[in-house]
């Protein structure tokens, strides 16, 4: 798992807005999600994993252990939520579950990219955002 530690720096995205649309966010939410293009880094911690998103409001730590559900606040409205992140390989699949509904955002890891691909339960399309570390 070469990609535990490094540093992912945003690079486009696709369907972001379709996306955030199908899971119920408001209209003058979804610009300031699309303008969120926050570093990603995941490290090792004994049997455990920490998940850290540093955006212009600091960093977002969570910490997980794959494959066990915990409850979780997500959006920047803190939405509450049950949520499963699953260490396969090269390949880190987070499920969330929530009042919006069941989405999944699979992060694949090939060389030095990070391509996070995002579906929901709500919504027949895909987005996803790119990132690459340095």
């Amino acid at each position: 798992m070469s990609f535990l530690g490094k540093t992912y720096t945003f690079v486009k995205q696709e369907n972001m807005d379709g996306f955030l649309k199908s899971v119920g966010l408001p209209d003058d939410k979804i610009e300031p999600v699309l303008k969120f293009t926050p570093e990603q880094k995941i490290i090792q911690e004994g049997d455990g994993y920490k998940y850290i998103t540093q955006g212009r409001d600091g960093p977002r730590e969570v910490t997980f252990k794959s494959g066990v559900e915990f409850d979780d606040l997500i959006g920047p409205e803190k939405f509450p939520a049950k949520t499963t992140y699953v260490v396969d390989g090269n390949k880190v699949t987070q499920t969330i579950k929530s009042a919006m509904g069941v989405g999944t955002f699979t992060r694949e890891f090939v060389g030095d990219e990070l391509i996070i691909t995002m579906v929901t339960d709500k919504w027949d399309g895909v987005a996803k955002r790119y990132y690459k570390s340095a």
